[in-house]
C-alpha cells in the first residue's frame, strides 16, 4: 500500500503569526503526533504564496489510508475545532491528501 501526505495549508493574519507557529509546535503537532496515526511531520513555510499575510503547510505521513481514515474520523474534528476557537476567522486552513508515487 502506498504512502500518504496529509498536508494542512494555513493562510494567516501576519499579526498572529507569531503566536500561531509557537502553537503548533508547542501544542498542536504534538497532539496530532500522539494520535499515532502518523509516522513522521514537518512544517514549512511558504515563500511563494499568492496570498495575503503568512502561509504555512504542516505536512503529515501516514503509512496507509486507514491509517489517514482512523485520524479524521476519530480525532480530526476535535483538534480543527481547537484551531478554529483559538485563531477564529484570523486563520483559514485547507487540507489535500496526497499519494507518495516515486
Amino acid at each position: 500500500m502506498p504512502m500518504l501526505l496529509y498536508n494542512v495549508t494555513s493562510i494567516l493574519e501576519e499579526s498572529i503569526a507569531e503566536e500561531w507557529l509557537q502553537w503548533m509546535q508547542e501544542e498542536h503537532i504534538p497532539k496530532v503526533m500522539e494520535t499515532g496515526k502518523f509516522v513522521s511531520y514537518r512544517l514549512l513555510r511558504v515563500l511563494d504564496s499568492p496570498n495575503e499575510g503568512v502561509t504555512y503547510c504542516a505536512q503529515y505521513v501516514a503509512e496507509n489510508i486507514g491509517e489517514y481514515l482512523e485520524y479524521r474520523d476519530s480525532y480530526a474534528h476535535a483538534l480543527q475545532a481547537e484551531a478554529l476557537e483559538k485563531f477564529q476567522q484570523r486563520a483559514l486552513a485547507f487540507r489535500t491528501l496526497m499519494e507518495y508515487i516515486a
